[in-house]
């Protein structure tokens, strides 16, 4: 068994004909060991640069049955299909996908969601951030992000996402997957949250298997205890004393680190002390450089804004107008070609300007070369496989800066020589962090004169207080309605500290409000993080019709007002104008910046705007269905699915999807299929019931009823589907969790229901609801070769609060059902039928397409 493990390891690392090359002792065990009958232990401990990425990924991958080029063996039922790799920064997304898929690669096991073997996806937000991998629930698959995006789909509020995809990616994440927080003492409240979110899975239990284990140099079980959560009893995995003393580990635990204070600090606040402080530090850092040609030196400074502003200074000195050059001076800058490579890295670039940061963080400076600068925020205190000679850093947390001191001699390689150095600068401004915790630092760091791992005194920081999501919090948050003023319950204490919180902007050029309206939507690449306050930084310089805003009823990008005074709320996805400025290629994110802004030229292709309440695009596509033939297809992917997933509830799902549709026989759906037809194709759309029109027709669409002034605004077919159902079935024991899963499958009709704002109303005072009145009726037709249905009366008596003709309220009914199934089991029913859905429409189309 460690045989083999070890050959799956030399192939992932291309060294699979060095018999010498082996993976650590604690890498070795982690695949091959149990802890306590369980084949993951709970903790992992391990210094910095002893490779715990590759350790988890590979391991899992031993685990799951993986070996260099197939799954030869049964993979182990308690390790989930989907690892989730969970990070508190983005700079660590793309480092981890990268050395992920290299490995997969290399054991030729990679490809894409699909394709029997494991898929690699990161959770960024945007519009192709969607469903393609979670269309998948029965393939093994690595998802990345941080722990914005996930924390915030694992609380049903994702992020930079459509509200309507939140229960899918909900169901994904808890469900037969494999959580692990890496770096966990930079993620603030989302370690807490991380914990909660443990203690609620197995409390309430899952639809399949799922656990986590949380990763770090510097963890303290006691970090973890909640009054949901006993953290003593979790099993740990750290280096024996025999590892310590083995060669290859020592070399870094050893590693020569001296540690001095340095001249240069930030003594006072304010503009001139700034100035004063970056004039010094920039003086002692390009001394630091010139001294050690060919190397690296890295200055972490504590917030995005005092990075830039000491690359400004930098850059200045390196290339400085020609006429402000003295001949002669000792302190001249180098000529360009003798100056080192300079890089500004931080979280608040897009993903285009990160990318090319990252490449060059993966390549060494050329050793007969002036060498490179590197000045960085907290981006890069964790998990960045990055070595400096010479490391400055501004004080932080003591466990910040056991992090920080690894960027330093990272492996050793400087132990030849008595040159490697880490300075700690002296700060008055403790922001984001507070004043008793730098005090601290600089009492652990008093004593020290070198910083080496092996030299560190051990982690015994308080566990720092955040709010810790309760139980009855959680259950709330399965609701996805917003409120009635169109808000949605914040999350954000419960993700990061409210310092730190994000808003998601992107850059378009529009030439009227128009045209701005009608944008497609954020892709992925083109989204930059920024801070509450830089945003509203940013906003308040801005004029009026700069920033938008999409609007799920209006179906629109809508300009923000009040920019003075903007509402903003974390995760929330920004288009600003090009010309209003906020960013530049080489500094990110500046909201002081009045230059136009480069716009993301890929994004420029992507045809689709946001997704609204009454879209429908999934039913305007570019071949026409019959409804009996969907909801015949949807039913047999449904059957199939439950089968190779083992689902015990699998008669509901199916039944579920061989009605989830029925609705689309209201004359308010039909009409506009066959509207929505003709404008695509200028050809009628025939006789019959449809599901899907074709001619991919992309503008607005009306739902008309014959004789009805105003067509039925925001109407849901999938609500008119579960009427149908519960009208012919309320008197099967399953027929209330049949009809949330018929309810559910867009995502629209979930635990309430209620009327929404603007909606055509009835003349008469009867009830409604997202385009349904009390009364209408669903014409018959055969539901499948041996199943007609009659003519279906629908009523909406189960909106009331209150027992009335049809039994339980609505909320009545969902509440039973949340209770009796948990919040996961109900989501993951939910996810199937959707996703029995899609793979249906998916095969429509494409097998239609080829005739």
């Amino acid at each position: 068994m460690t045989k083999s493990f070890d050959a799956l390891f030399r192939a992932a690392c291309g060294r699979e004909s060095d018999l010498t090359f082996a993976p650590f002792e604690y890498q070795r065990r982690l695949a091959t060991d149990s802890w306590n009958g369980e084949a993951w232990p709970d903790l992992l401990n391990v210094p910095t640069g002893l490779g715990k990425t590759a350790a988890v990924t590979l391991a899992w991958l031993y685990k799951r049955g993986w070996r260099a080029g197939e799954r030869s063996e049964i993979p182990d039922a308690c390790t989930p299909r989907r690892l989730i790799w969970c990070l508190p920064m983005r700079v660590l997304v793309e480092q981890t996908e990268r050395s992920i898929r290299d490995w997969l690669s290399r054991l030729g096991i990679d490809g894409d969601v699909g394709t029997g073997k494991v898929s690699v996806h990161v959770l960024a937000g945007g519009a192709e951030d969607v469903k393609t991998w979670a269309e998948h629930p029965e393939e093994d698959m690595i998802l990345i992000g941080t722990q914005d995006m996930l924390l915030s789909r694992a609380l049903m509020r994702g992020y930079g996402m459509s509200r309507y995809l939140w229960p899918v990616h909900f169901a994904m994440l808890h469900n037969d997957a494999m959580w692990v927080f890496d770096e966990v003492q930079l993620m603030g409240p989302g370690l807490i949250t991380g914990v909660q979110l443990e203690a609620f899975r197995r409390e309430l239990a899952c639809a399949r298997n799922s656990r986590s284990l949380w990763v770090s140099a510097t963890l303290d079980r006691a970090w973890m205890k909640t009054v949901d959560f006993d953290p003593d009893a979790l099993a740990l995995l750290q280096l024996s004393e025999e590892e310590k003393s083995a060669e290859t580990v020592s070399a870094r635990r050893d590693s020569i680190k001296p540690l001095a204070a340095c001249s240069a600090s930030l003594r006072a606040d304010g503009k001139a002390a700034l100035a004063s402080y970056f004039q010094e530090l920039a003086t002692q850092v390009l001394a630091a450089q010139r001294q050690r040609p060919g190397t690296t030196t890295l200055a972490i400074l504590n917030t995005v804004a005092r990075a830039q502003g000491l690359f400004d200074e930098i850059t200045k000195r390196l290339s400085p107008p020609p006429s402000k050059k003295r001949k002669g001076a000792a302190d001249d800058p180098p000529s360009l070609s003798d100056a080192p490579e300079l890089l500004l890295v931080h979280s608040r670039f897009r993903a285009q300007e990160r990318k090319a940061l990252n490449d060059k963080l993966a390549t060494l400076p050329n050793p007969h070369g002036p060498g490179r600068i590197i000045v960085a925020t907290q981006a890069v205190e964790a998990g960045v496989d990055l070595s400096s000679r010479v490391l400055f850093t501004e004080l932080a947390p003591f466990t910040s800066m056991v992090q920080r001191f690894g960027r330093c001699n990272r492996y050793g390689e400087f132990n030849g020589s008595a040159d490697a150095q880490v300075h700690w600068i002296d700060v008055a401004d403790s922001k984001p962090y507070e004043p008793s915790e730098l005090d601290e630092t600089k009492r652990l760091l008093a004593p020290l004169s070198s910083v080496s791992p092996a030299a560190l005194p051990p982690i015994e920081a308080a566990a720092p207080l955040f709010p810790v999501l309760r139980r009855k919090d959680f259950l709330d948050l399965f609701s996805t309605e917003a409120d009635l003023s169109g808000f949605d319950i914040d999350i954000a204490q419960y993700i990061r500290d409210a310092d730190d919180a994000d808003v998601l902007l992107f850059w378009r050029d529009w030439s009227d409000a128009d045209s701005a309206k009608n944008q497609a939507s954020a892709h992925a690449d083109e989204l930059c993080r920024a801070g509450l306050g830089a945003a509203n930084e940013l906003l308040k310089r801005l004029k009026a019709g700069d920033v938008y805003r999409w609007d799920t009823l209006a179906r629109e990008w809508t300009a923000v007002p009040h920019l003075g005074k903007p509402r903003l709320r974390p995760g929330m996805i920004l288009m600003v104008r090009t010309t209003a400025g906020g960013y530049t290629e080489k500094r990110g994110l500046s909201p002081e910046s009045s230059e136009a802004v480069e716009p993301f030229k890929a994004a420029q292709t992507d045809a689709l705007t946001a997704e609204a309440m009454d879209d429908d695009r999934r039913s305007l596509l570019a071949q026409e269905v019959s409804l009996t033939r969907h909801l015949k297809d949807v039913g047999n992917e449904a059957e199939t699915l439950c089968e190779s997933l083992k689902v015990p509830d699998a008669a509901a799902v199916t039944r579920a999807a061989r009605w989830h549709d029925v609705g689309k026989a209201h004359q308010a759906f039909q009409t506009m299929l066959r509207d929505a037809h003709q404008q695509g194709l200028q050809q009628d759309l025939g006789d019959g019931l449809w599901a899907k029109s074709g001619g991919n027709y992309r503008g607005r669409v009306n739902y008309q009823v014959a004789g009805e002034d105003k067509p039925r605004k925001h109407f849901r077919h999938e609500l008119a589907s579960a009427l149908a159902w519960l009208a012919q079935h309320d008197d099967e024991p399953d027929a209330d969790l049949i009809a949330y899963l018929i309810a559910a499958h867009h995502g629209k009709v979930r635990l309430s229901l209620r009327a929404l704002p603007n909606e055509t109303e009835p003349p008469d005072s009867r009830l409604f609801a997202r385009g349904v009145w009390d009364g209408d009726v669903l014409p018959a037709f055969h539901l499948s070769d041996d199943e007609t249905l009659p003519e279906i009366p629908l009523h909406l008596d189960i909106m009331q609060l209150g027992g009335g003709r049809m039994g339980p309220s609505w909320t009545t009914r969902t509440q039973r059902l949340l209770k009796r199934h948990g919040p996961f089991r109900l989501a993951w029913l939910e996810a199937l039928v959707r996703i029995a859905d899609w793979r249906a429409t998916r095969a429509e189309q494409e097998a239609d397409s080829e005739h």
